[in-house]
């Protein structure tokens, strides 16, 4: 509209964008505006949310995994660190023989001893386990001996019993119970005795006592063996029912122990102390154990505080026994008593077991050239 000089007045009238009309404010100009771009809408309150919401998910999705990983690298650690620990606490003796020994064998041979140490064991405990209190020095014996071969090649791991009454005969000692090496020169007699008798070399020795055998079933829970009769033997001190039950400490001790009580003598126990080696590896290793932290604790600090190995036995060597061990137990290893001709022959020593020559001889030789065993599986009292 034109003003009153007759040229147009731009400030008269505007139209607004919102399509309202408004009188000029007597500006010389146009009211200028900044531009809205038509593309992207305004980011409202409800996208906002939507953006934190999202990254607050992924976020927390990145913190469970990192939290996750860390507890596993922790549980790897400590599964690790556990058995190393353990092995720090080991006892050490020197059960190397001096002189000609056999030569190396293909596979691995140990020697596994249940001895009558009461090593760390208060007077209390030894009431407790009916033990007595004679200490494991010269004049210690061993209740158990077994000889644990580890074929490098094909085959099963065995676990061969020796009979602690097995009449062999002792470097510079004569024929007498093999039990004996043991009472008068120790490990390093005893080593030397088997590798002379027969004819394999040794390459570790393991001891476990008393009062470590019965903390580490106890430090399991219990282990569990199924009686096969009804046993009461005042000398190992138990009174058990026949039937499957969970043995503790002081129980397992005297089932393994006893002799009297059974009437196949040092065979029977050697049988059952077999039963109770691959009882107890069946239960350290399951889940119930392995996965419960302390119990995991518990089990490898007593097993540790209760060994006793060769200066020259090594973790990998204690390995290989637990291995050969938890392969009996699980049916894939061989259970075996040496072969025995006589179970009690009379001799100016007492009562022996004297053993069948030719097929022992058969035996160690299959040993000494890693040769897979074609004897009695585990479980047939071998």
């Amino acid at each position: 509209m034109p003003g009153p000089d007759g040229t147009p007045d731009d400030d008269v009238y505007v139209v607004d964008t919102r399509g309202r009309s408004r009188a000029g404010t007597g500006r010389s100009g146009p009211r200028s505006r900044e531009p809205r771009s038509q593309n992207r809408p305004p980011l409202g309150p409800t996208s906002s949310r939507r953006k934190t919401s999202g990254l607050s998910a992924v976020h927390r999705r990145r913190r469970i995994v990192l939290g996750a990983g860390v507890l596993l690298a922790a549980w790897l650690a400590f599964m690790v660190w556990v058995p190393f620990q353990a092995w720090g606490n080991v006892h050490r003796v020197n059960a190397s023989p001096s002189g000609a020994r056999p030569a190396n064998s293909k596979g691995f041979d140990y020697v596994l001893v249940g001895s009558d140490s009461r090593q760390g064991m208060t007077p209390a405990q030894e009431k407790l386990l009916n033990t007595g209190s004679v200490q494991n020095a010269a004049g210690g014996r061993t209740d158990s001996i077994i000889l644990v071969h580890v074929p490098a090649g094909a085959g099963k791991p065995a676990l061969i019993s020796l009979p602690r009454d097995s009449y062999v005969p002792i470097p510079g000692h004569g024929r007498n119970k093999i039990n004996a090496s043991f009472s008068i020169g120790g490990p390093k007699l005893l080593v030397q005795t088997i590798e002379q008798v027969t004819g394999v070399r040794i390459d570790g020795y393991v001891e476990i006592g008393f009062g470590g055998f019965a903390s580490v079933v106890d430090s399991v829970g219990g282990v569990d063996i199924c009686v096969p009769r009804n046993m009461k033997d005042a000398y190992a001190g138990i009174n058990l029912k026949a039937g499957c039950q969970t043995l503790d400490g002081r129980n397992a001790l005297g089932y393994v122990r006893a002799r009297y009580s059974d009437p196949l003598g040092d065979i029977g126990r050697v049988a059952r102390q077999r039963q109770f080696l691959s009882a107890i590896m069946h239960k350290a290793l399951s889940p119930a154990t392995v996965l419960i932290p302390w119990q995991y604790y518990g089990f490898s600090t007593s097993a540790g505080a209760g060994l006793t190995v060769d200066q020259d036995t090594t973790f990998g060597d204690v390995t290989r026994v637990f291995q050969a061990m938890r392969s009996v137990s699980n049916g894939d290893g061989l259970s075996l008593t040496v072969p025995v001709s006589n179970p009690g022959l009379s001799t100016n020593v007492g009562s022996v077991v004297q053993w069948d020559r030719t097929k022992a001889v058969a035996l160690f030789t299959a040993l000494k050239n890693d040769e897979p065993l074609t004897v009695a599986p585990a479980g047939s009292g071998g």
